[in-house]
């Protein structure tokens, strides 16, 4: 078990009243981490840290602050032993998945710093003769950034690299699954020497999460908030940026379809769907959600599909499994539920289907139909929907018939076919041929609809991250008309 206290100007940090809560480790039921229980009163202080550091931070150049990120990204994975290590306990990860975050996580920090020199703008022709006009992107101030467990090094590592790298300061909300593991981000940024300030973490137990997400918002030196979870509490998020004027990037939930075509390589689909559904225990908000399958070649595709789930071995994350825990027994319990509503309405579990505490095996069920709860709600783990239609209109009209749009993946050996259908599908992401569930760190990555708006990744992201000022150098002896 660790206990550990905010990281403010580098710095260990109780909460101002002394409170503390506890993460519990899934599988084991023992205590994983004790962590500050910061409340509304404690974010005046971390705050205003940030907006110090801001003063010289926003001031500093392009070549030390892309020496100083490159640095945090070797840290970061130095600490790859101690993320896994936090990741198993606190969220019922496999190491495998741990370390990739960390991986991809460092690699995010490395494009964030090759992006420093990329923050500029541009001259602008002006009607008045003899003005130098320029749009110039300077850094917001303070940004928020607030991230889930579920990919916890990967998202609060995006929270952070971007708007640093643009000059900006940032508060890291860490999530109540995994402060432990979001907490070692702003130590891998500390040891590399990141001045004091500029990334600060603040821990809260679960209920006073609202208070504290309000206090935060509100605070004036915050002047951003980008957020990476669930839509429901996207919409509170988004309204609570709204009533202060505050600018948001919000990456919600998910229900990404993986089309498969009559035409399709059926042998790729089925690895693209294995590994779509079940990375994380389809914990990720890109996961394949619904299978839709062309009825030409559905009862082939699902044979093998289901072949595949049915090896794939669940269990302690600590021993060799491909799915280890969900984040708690009470999403275990929602699989149970989506099955159990599913089955009664006629559809039938074709691989899976079994439960063990918070450890659900890989599982498939077909025929889903839209009046059953998993056609339309995420699932957020290994229990995933084959839905057959007829032809490309009615494929494409199931994959929109959702409030999300986040990612989605089409399967054909005819590109321009899946490239006329890629251009009529409703997400912010789409991959022919290859897996819902992609991530590189220069990519515009994002959603519409019910999944948010903005982007995060590269040049994308430093528009989210500064504001375009008009700035001009004028002929001061220039005629005016009185």
């Amino acid at each position: 078990m660790k206990d550990i206290g905010f990281l403010l100007d580098g710095e260990d940090m109780a909460a101002a009243d002394g409170a503390s809560f506890e993460r519990i480790d899934p599988v084991t039921g023992a205590v994983a981490t004790r962590a500050a229980a910061g409340k509304a009163e404690d974010v005046e202080a971390v705050v205003a840290s940030a907006a110090a550091a801001f003063e010289s931070w926003s001031q500093t150049g392009p070549g030390e602050r892309r020496a100083l990120l490159l640095k945090a990204a070797d840290a970061l994975e130095a600490r790859a032993g101690a993320f896994t290590e936090a990741m198993i306990a606190e969220t019922g990860a496999t190491a495998p998945w741990a370390g990739f975050n960390v991986m991809l996580a460092a690699g995010m920090i490395r494009e964030a710093a090759a992006m420093t020199t990329q923050v500029g703008g541009e001259i602008i022709p002006s009607n008045k003769p003899g003005t130098l006009a320029m749009g110039v992107a300077k850094p917001k101030g303070v940004c928020l950034g607030i991230a889930p467990w579920n990919a916890p090094v990967i998202l609060g590592t995006r929270a952070v690299a971007m708007p640093i790298a643009c000059g900006n300061t940032v508060v890291l909300k860490a999530s109540e699954m995994c402060p432990a593991t979001h907490r070692l981000i702003g130590e891998a940024f500390a040891e590399a020497g990141v001045p004091a300030g500029v990334l600060n973490v603040m821990t809260n137990a679960p209920e006073d999460a609202p208070a504290v997400v309000e206090a935060l918002i509100a605070h004036p030196a915050v002047k951003h908030v980008n957020f990476t979870g669930s839509s429901a509490v996207g919409r509170i998020i988004g309204r609570l940026a709204g009533e202060n004027l505050k600018p948001s990037l919000l990456e919600l939930g998910g229900k990404a379809p993986l089309i498969v075509l009559d035409d399709a390589d059926l042998d790729g689909a089925v690895n693209a769907a294995i590994f779509g559904a079940f990375m994380n225990q389809g914990q990720i908000c890109m996961s394949t959600e619904r299978i839709i399958v062309d009825a030409k070649v559905a009862d082939a595709f699902v044979l093998k599909l289901a072949a595949r789930a049915k090896a794939l071995p669940a269990g302690d994350p600590r021993g060799q499994v491909v799915l280890g825990s969900l984040v708690s027994e009470g999403a275990a319990e929602k699989m149970e539920a989506l099955i159990a509503d599913a089955t009664e309405k006629g559809a039938m579990v074709v691989a899976g289907g079994g439960r063990e505490g918070a450890i659900v095996e890989a599982t498939l069920i077909d025929g889903v139909s839209k009046d059953m709860r998993i056609y339309a709600e995420e699932s957020f783990g290994p229990v995933k929907s084959i839905i057959r239609v007829r032809g490309d209109d009615e494929a494409i009209a199931v994959a929109n018939d959702t409030e999300y749009g986040l990612s989605g993946a089409i399967f054909s050996r005819d590109i321009q076919r899946a490239m006329a259908l890629a251009n009529r599908l409703e997400t912010g992401i789409c991959h022919i041929n290859g897996p819902t569930v992609a991530d590189e760190p220069q990519m515009p990555f994002g959603g519409v609809k019910a999944s948010g708006y903005g982007r995060f990744g590269g040049r994308a992201a430093i528009a989210e991250f500064t504001d375009l000022r008009w700035i001009t150098v004028e002929d001061p002896q220039q005629h005016y008309p009185f």
